[in-house]
């Protein structure tokens, strides 16, 4: 393989839902970096005016409901060329999730919403012959007793990749996913300021420590590369080493 492998080609075009904080913005931050276009999706109007990277040259910022059918139809109709889809909107409610309602709340945003982006943007993908990276986690495979949809949502994540990978392969989109496990974001700023939680976590790790958001971008990025051309229906764990053992 030739350096060029390990770049994003020429006028590249990503789509972050979810892009604005935590991994979504650091995913954003490494698209910008190696030269691309992006459009990045915050839920609501105070998510979008907060995001750090608002502003920057080749970004533009925009509100979706990933939960309004016609709000994404609407919003991938608007880009007629698009390289590569990221699915990074999450959420999860810690305890409540044994509420149905809520329980049906958390799939709807973090699994059902990844599949109706993925189907808004699978004609401009066939098109582009492009890709598609979901946001899963290490929770796909290790649950926790107070998430289960959250646990469920990402173990749905992770099956919803492997079969829109040999559904849509035909058609030149190849479908990834990363697991990331424990790093440091505003999904879990509260839980961090527990430092014997904090401690035992990064204890558990291989590498003995929380991973940070750029950790993350990086390997999808190169998802997106050339150099991965032949890399599809898989998942890629980055957690410190926690699942290994």
């Amino acid at each position: 393989m030739t350096s060029s492998s390990f770049q994003l080609p020429p006028k590249f075009f990503a789509v972050v839902i979810g892009g604005t904080g935590g991994i979504g913005a650091a995913i954003v931050d490494e698209f910008l970096h190696h030269g691309a276009s992006v459009t990045a999706t915050g839920a609501t109007a105070a998510e979008v005016s907060a995001a750090a990277h608002q502003g920057r040259e080749g970004l533009s910022v925009e509100i979706l409901d990933i939960t309004d059918d016609g709000a994404v139809t609407e919003f991938a109709a608007a880009r007629t060329h698009v390289d590569c889809l990221v699915n990074a909107a999450g959420i999860l409610r810690r305890d409540a999730e044994y509420d149905l309602s809520v329980f049906q709340a958390v799939i709807d945003v973090n699994l059902t919403g990844t599949m109706r982006t993925c189907l808004a943007f699978q004609a401009a993908l066939a098109a582009s012959e492009g890709s598609i990276v979901n946001i899963a986690s290490m929770n796909a495979f290790a649950a926790l007793p107070r998430l289960p949809a959250y646990c469920a949502s990402k173990g749905g994540v992770v099956m919803l990749t492997r079969a829109l990978a040999h559904a849509w392969a035909d058609q030149g989109i190849r479908v990834n996913a990363v697991a990331p496990g424990y790093i440091e974001t505003p999904l879990n700023a509260e839980g961090r300021k527990d430092k014997a939680h904090y401690d035992r976590i990064a204890a558990r790790t291989a590498l003995g420590r929380w991973g940070q958001p750029e950790e993350i971008s990086a390997t999808v990025a190169f998802l997106c590369m050339p150099g991965a051309g032949y890399i599809t229906g898989s998942v890629f764990s980055v957690d410190g080493g926690f699942l290994a053992g």
